[in-house]
């Protein structure tokens, strides 16, 4: 094998990984403790569109839940305790 092809080989072996992990939905392996609840919560796009419904009901305009301090996750993470 050339160099070239071993080239084209190796751009192909990345490219084909970076698609498969963008497809297998990298963001729902994001996860968070409730430290309240003592229990880990999955964030994938079923808690985001509950997590919507929390900042809706609450009149606040949409942040990342990663942005929010302790307080504030733990306030939601009540709530969403309640609203299975």
């Amino acid at each position: 094998m050339s160099k070239v092809d071993r080239m084209i080989a190796g751009f192909l072996l990345a490219t084909g990984g970076l698609a498969a992990l963008v497809s297998s939905g990298c963001a729902a392996r994001v996860r968070y403790y409730d430290g309240y609840h003592h229990d880990y919560h999955h964030w994938n796009h079923d808690e985001d569109a509950h997590y919507r419904l929390y900042l809706n009901e609450r009149h606040e305009n949409y942040r990342a839940f990663g942005t929010l301090d302790r307080d504030q996750q733990t306030d939601y993470w009540k709530w969403r305790h309640d609203h299975p």
